[in-house]
This record gives structure tokens, C-alpha cells and sequence, in this order.
């Protein structure tokens, strides 16, 4: 006997993190919670790295928050996350710049560049800037991104 499918498999129930599993995850300051199927990221930047490093620091903010360990394990943790969105804020509680990677944008091979280039903007991008450039640009590639008119110019 020959039994026909109709293709259609039983599609496996999407898993999403609870508030207590996000709390810390990117660290002390940084507030995370789910909105809707996105992960919500917000933390706020020196005002110090924005007077020394300009436009090139407002822009990296959420570049190194987003292209994380963490970011990673999250998509591949929870199967209903549909992306992860970082903003970053000045002391004044005002938007310096948002960004959003989607689930399934960067595979194994583009999550090792992207966390590469966000290690090196991390440990060495205070003394060698163009690491951080390295990263916006990536970013810029990835991610779905705003800037806000009062840091970055256009």
C-alpha cells in the first residue's frame, strides 16, 4: 500500500524566552525583553565615547550589542524569535541609533566574520578606529539600521 503525503509536516511549536531568561543577558545596564517576536535590546552610551568618537561611535553602539554570542544563541535557542533590535540612548533617555537583524540574515559562516569584526571594534577599536568603521559597514550590510539626526549627520 502506497500512502501519498500531501507535504505538509506538523510544524514544531515556536519557543520564546521568558522575562527571567533575558534578564542580564547582555550584561549589567542593559535592559532586554521580548516585544512581540523580537528581542528588544536598550542600552545607553557614554556621553564621554560620543564627544571623543562622533558620528563613528553613535553609529557602532548597537553593532556591538547585536553581533553577539548572545544575539547568536538567542535565534538559535528560541525558534519564535524573529529577530533581535538594539537601541542605544544618551543620558537624556534620547535615541542615538537602532538596529535589527532578522532571524536567518547571517548563517554560521557570516555570524564567525560578524563576531570577529565586533571583537576587534571591541578590544581594539579605541586605539585602531577602523575596526569600528569595519563594523558599521557591516552592520550597514546585515542589519536593517536608523541613526539619529542629532549624532549622525547625513
Amino acid at each position: 500500500m502506497v500512502v501519498l503525503s500531501s507535504g505538509c509536516e506538523p510544524s514544531a511549536e515556536l519557543t520564546y524566552p521568558t522575562a527571567a531568561e533575558l534578564e542580564g543577558l547582555y550584561g549589567p545596564g542593559v535592559t532586554v525583553k521580548l516585544n512581540g517576536n523580537v528581542i528588544d535590546v536598550s542600552a545607553r552610551q557614554e556621553a564621554s565615547q560620543l564627544r571623543r568618537g562622533g558620528p563613528l561611535w553613535a553609529k557602532v553602539g548597537p553593532y556591538i550589542y547585536l553581533f553577539t554570542p548572545q544575539t547568536q544563541e538567542s535565534i538559535k535557542k528560541w525558534s519564535g524569535v524573529g529577530g533581535v533590535r538594539v537601541r542605544t540612548f544618551d543620558s537624556q533617555r534620547d535615541l542615538i541609533a537602532e538596529a535589527i537583524l532578522d532571524r536567518g540574515v547571517l548563517n554560521d559562516v557570516t555570524w564567525r566574520k560578524a563576531l570577529r569584526t565586533a571583537g576587534l571594534a571591541r578590544t581594539q577599536g579605541t586605539e585602531r578606529p577602523s575596526y569600528m568603521e569595519k563594523l558599521v559597514r557591516y552592520g550597514e550590510d546585515t542589519a536593517r539600521f536608523k541613526y539619529s539626526s542629532k549624532y549622525v549627520k547625513e
